[in-house]
């Protein structure tokens, strides 16, 4: 048998083993709940086929009455995963305690099979799923009272003969292992669990970073033209200015407004995004409509810098994704490549399709960006710009734009000179699989 083949079948049997402890756990579970949950499994599940075995044994020597218990205890540990499934979490504890007690007490007095050992594992898991001092100690009295019976006062059964001593170790044996394996078990979920709330711990204090510059960045950008539009207002109420100079001061400031507006934008969507508030939703569309949608969207802009705009995209190109997602982000490399152009610059757009995805370039010659800029430019640590003629951005929109592009299953990579210019490549889905056509 091969290493490979090996390998393939160990792995479906760890497979098949996590998801049988994970009888009764649900979504949404409690983690401490969970826990239980699978610990209580762990204590049923091996011990079904081990009580199998002896149930045989005893029936092939003729012990009956052990033979009936044990699969009584086979019948109970299937009872405590159905309750598990049924997600009667309380009453497969309380069964599990009681009902073993019951058995193992009655098998170690009567038999001296090493059954008291298995009451520590009875002990450990009472202490363990437990909370309440009173049952703790409760059942840990019982359990401890019952462990005693069978050590100082064993019965001589006249239905049936001891077991023997060697059948005495093993059990004893099995008991400790089976400890050994619970306690090792349970651990280990607890480091897991103290390894994922480190994990959470560490991204809160990341996206409380990424949060704090951000929102400094935009709160500049938001005050600035606010408290523009405000002193113009106050004075042209007061009649510093004339009709004609507020004409001349509404025009500079309606391209503040404009770029805020765009900021705002951004912003929104990407605070929606921490919150798990976007849902991507892909559907087939043209590209081309699109595009013409998001250039009148911009065509102020690129009037004010004198920038032309070359498009040569096939109309025939279709994109699958989220729409809305998508005109977010060609928005902000369209946007930023007109921002880092020079006036009378030039912004080239072209679409290219191939092995079921659509390649879209964004290039301008404008100033270019040096590879240190490049390594940031789509994370928390990139230092916001300014274009060509003062507009400041914040780098939030890349940043929008790369995590859209990620949700749709497509990528943005970047290529730049400092000096001569900057090409984005949008690499997104074409086709919603490859045997749906478009039309």
């Amino acid at each position: 048998m091969s290493s490979g083949l090996v390998m393939q079948i160990s792995e479906k049997l760890l497979t098949w083993w996590h998801s049988m402890l994970g009888i009764g756990v649900r979504p949404g579970m409690s983690f401490i709940e969970a826990r239980r949950t699978r610990l209580l499994n762990l204590i049923a599940l091996p011990t079904i086929p081990f009580m199998l075995f002896y149930t045989i044994l005893n029936f092939w020597q003729e012990r009956y009455v052990l033979a009936t218990v044990n699969t009584l205890s086979i019948t109970g540990n299937i009872a405590v995963l159905y309750l598990h499934s049924a997600h009667k979490y309380l009453s497969a504890r309380l069964f599990l305690i009681l009902y073993s007690i019951t058995l193992y007490t009655f098998s170690g007095i009567y038999f001296q099979n090493g059954a008291e050992f298995f009451l520590l594992n009875i002990l450990i898991i009472t202490l363990l799923v437990y909370d309440r001092l009173w049952i703790k100690l409760l059942f840990s009295t019982i359990t401890i009272c019952s462990f005693l019976a069978i050590h100082f006062m064993p019965q001589e059964a006249g239905f049936a003969s001891n077991v023997p001593t060697e059948r005495a170790w093993a059990n004893v044996s099995a008991s400790l292992f089976f400890i050994i394996i619970a306690l090792t078990y349970f651990k280990q979920l607890h480091t897991d669990y103290l390894q994922v709330t480190e994990n959470q711990r560490r991204a809160l204090a990341t996206m409380n970073r990424d949060k704090e510059k951000m929102f400094s960045i935009v709160a500049h950008d938001i005050r600035s033209p606010l408290a523009t539009l405000e002193g113009l207002l106050d004075m042209f109420q007061v009649g510093e200015y004339s009709e004609a100079e507020m004409k001349e001061a509404a025009e500079i400031l309606r391209k503040k407004v404009g770029q805020l507006s765009g900021t705002l934008d951004n912003l929104l969507r990407w605070s929606i995004g921490q919150m798990k508030g976007i849902r991507t939703q892909p559907v087939l569309f043209e590209l081309s409509p699109l595009l013409e949608e998001v250039l009148a969207l911009l065509e102020s802009g690129f009037k004010q810098k004198n920038v032309e705009v070359t498009a040569d995209v096939q109309h025939q190109h279709v994109m699958f994704a989220d729409r809305d997602q998508a005109a977010v982000i060609l928005r902000n490399l369209i946007s930023n490549a007109a921002k880092f152009s020079h006036p009378g610059g030039h912004v080239y757009l072209r679409s290219t399709s191939r092995q079921q995805r659509l390649l879209i370039e964004v290039q301008d010659e404008g100033t270019g960006m040096s590879a240190e800029q490049m390594d940031t430019l789509f994370t928390n640590r990139a230092e916001p710009g300014f274009g060509t003629m003062g507009e400041r951005g914040t780098g939030l929109g890349l940043m929008l734009s790369q995590e859209f592009a990620e949700q749709n299953n497509g990528a943005i990579t970047v290529q730049s000179v400092p000096g001569q210019g900057t090409l984005f490549l949008l690499d997104m889905p074409a086709l919603e699989d490859e045997d749906r056509n478009w039309g």
